[in-house]
């Protein structure tokens, strides 16, 4: 069994540039575009049990904001044991991680964050 700790530095950048993409976009009260973003940093980081903790607790953090109560209620279990299933590498391949998704379903990945996995040497099961 393969444990995962810490995110790989070459991929960290294209976690934050989602983060700060996200941030932008919800300081213009841009929701649907910022979501985006933390669904994509989401993709990006859920191998890695800190950083797949912490985009879920910005989108439960966004849930209050714009209060969504199924998003709270969904996030809740999500923040719990996300991170406990990334360190043992049992998550669903590419899940974008919001409360509107089964948790343990896999998605198809965005052909550029295929790209990114590439770029940074990470192997995705998609083509």
């Amino acid at each position: 069994m393969k444990f995962y700790t810490k995110i790989p530095k070459n991929l960290e950048f294209y976690y934050k540039q989602e983060l700060a993409n996200y941030k932008v976009e919800y300081s213009k009260n841009n929701f649907e575009k910022a979501w985006h973003y933390l669904e994509r940093a989401h993709i990006i980081a859920q191998k890695y049990p800190c950083q797949h903790t912490f985009v879920h607790w910005k989108m439960l953090q966004f849930g209050f904001e714009i209060k969504n109560t199924k998003e709270i209620i969904g996030q809740i279990p999500r923040l719990i044991f996300g991170g406990v299933k990334s360190f043992v590498g049992k998550i669903p391949t590419e899940n974008p991680g919001g409360a509107n998704v089964p948790p343990l379903k896999p998605f198809p990945i965005e052909k550029d964050i295929q790209e990114i996995f590439a770029k940074v040497g990470l192997k995705t099961d998609h083509k």
